[in-house]
């Protein structure tokens, strides 16, 4: 892998970072410049962190579903995970493109564009969670059964997602609030609005379980009803903490001004949003596919799978940390003039996966048994799990330099063909493999279409950074 051997003042941060309060990315002096890496460990460090935080709660519901309720109910709680992940799959995109465009403004030091922008993507996210909760609240039941969810789950799984599609209005302003605050340069407030929903999670949904203090027993929707509780409370402590730093996107009387949508500035987070959350959905709905295809072998194989994406969700976090630290690191220093600094970011993002991500999947394959243990009693399931989690984990490495070269190229607003080329791998690659290989050796099939599709991608999205976005002209989008 090449390193970058290349320093840079800010890091791309911009001229602007680090002036409002914000606990965001140290900016070095001008006449002591920082090595690029280092620049990328303060940013990302806080974040990686925020995002193993942000899974944490939904782990725990997981580890205390299965060795609690036993793996019927993880397996309930499983046939949703596609489900809540086509659901935001939209706020994920609408988040990253408002960060793009938000460390643009950042860069530049012009924080009113950056507080127009945040309001506009809170109004649509918000409108869009409300539409969520009606309609997936009341088709909770025939979308669970048309996913062929197993019968002997469908009610645990429904009365468990029917309380979290309900909520998508609150956790949408979660997410979107958390991402956006990156744009800025601020990874630490996350950390902590995180780390208070992970602890309430953790408290609450065993309490739950087991009815203490008095409290009533509510089986599979205990994690359902914490992690409402958690994203409720947390927010709320983000509103007050971001108000007492002053911070640019504080929820203030000039902020709340701009709580409206701004068709121009919505044009260009959906330029950049749509794209993106169009990859989610297609990652989302070739899930269903997957899922469906593993219910087909029965429960064992649905806990399997559940325990699996848990184990693999927590290696992808390197990955996805560094592609969101390279996409506003880029954003921010086309916004400051430096766009001439983006080569560097990206090879400093692929040097990071190849030893973040790739330590993280060694220790995967040295503790894959006692990992799937944590959310698996049977030991025949264990063992489904750990063959699956072998097949496929050290893709993930692969994964994130697919990633790490997309980020980079979103900053500057170019998405349209990286997300066509994950589209194509998705849907032409991915799903076609799984099919036919599991119609081949079973139910280990399935897994083996995760490093094919993630070889096939890393190969395209390389060919378009070379060949033709490292020679665009790049400037600030709004």
């Amino acid at each position: 892998m090449r390193t970058t051997g290349e320093t840079t003042g800010t890091g791309g941060t911009g001229p602007g970072a680090g002036q409002s309060g914000l606990q965001g990315v140290p900016v070095a002096p001008a006449n002591a410049p920082r090595p690029l890496w280092k620049v990328f460990l303060f940013f990302l460090a806080p974040m990686l962190l925020s995002n193993i935080l942000q899974s944490l709660s939904g782990t725990l519901n997981n580890v205390y579903v299965g060795q609690m309720l036993g793996v019927g109910a993880l397996a309930a709680v499983s046939s949703f995970f596609p489900v809540m992940f086509f659901f935001i799959a939209f706020i994920i995109g609408l988040g990253a493109g408002a960060s793009v465009l938000i460390g643009q403004a950042w860069g530049a030091r012009d924080a009113a564009k950056a507080k127009a922008v945040a309001g506009t993507t809170l109004t649509v996210g918000v409108l869009m969670g409300l539409v969520i909760a009606v309609f997936g609240g009341a088709f909770t039941t025939p979308m669970l059964a048309a996913l062929g969810t197993p019968p002997d789950v469908l009610a645990d799984s429904t009365r468990y997602a029917r309380i979290m599609l309900i909520a998508m209005p609150g956790v949408f302003l979660f997410l979107l609030a958390t991402a956006m605050l990156r744009g800025v340069g601020d990874t630490v407030t996350p950390l902590f609005t995180l780390l208070i929903s992970t602890l309430i999670g953790l408290v609450v949904t065993p309490a739950l379980i087991r009815g203490w203090g008095g409290l009533p027993q509510l089986g599979v929707a205990s994690g359902a009803w914490a992690s409402v509780l958690s994203f409720i409370v947390a927010t709320t402590w983000l509103g007050f903490r971001l108000r007492q730093q002053k911070s640019p996107l504080a929820p203030d009387a000039e902020f709340m001004r701009n709580l409206r949508i701004q068709p121009h500035l919505l044009k260009a987070v959906l330029r950049i949003g749509v794209p993106t959350g169009v990859q989610m959905i297609v990652v989302a709905l070739a899930e269903v596919v997957l899922l469906s295809m593993v219910n087909g072998f029965g429960s064992n194989a649905t806990a399997a799978y559940g325990a699996v994406n848990q184990v693999v969700a927590y290696v992808q976090f390197p990955a996805i940390s560094i592609a969101i630290t390279a996409s506003i690191l880029g954003a921010q220093a086309i916004g400051a003039g430096r766009a001439n600094r983006l080569g560097a970011i990206a090879k400093t993002a692929l040097l990071m996966n190849l030893v973040l991500t790739g330590g993280l999947v060694l220790l995967g394959y040295l503790f894959s048994r006692a990992l799937m243990g944590f959310f698996i009693t049977s030991a025949p399931v264990i063992e489904i799990a750990q063959t699956l989690l072998h097949i496929m984990l050290w893709s993930l490495v692969v994964f994130g330099m697919a990633s790490a070269l997309s980020g980079i190229m979103r900053a500057s607003g170019s998405v349209l063909v990286p997300t066509l080329i994950s589209i194509f791998c998705i849907l032409g690659v991915e799903v076609p493999v799984a099919w036919a290989m599991s119609h081949r050796i079973g139910l280990d099939g399935v897994w083996v279409a995760y490093p094919v599709t993630f070889g096939a991608m890393l190969l395209l999205q390389t060919a378009y950074y070379q060949l033709v976005w490292r020679k665009k002209s790049i400037h600030r989008l709004v």
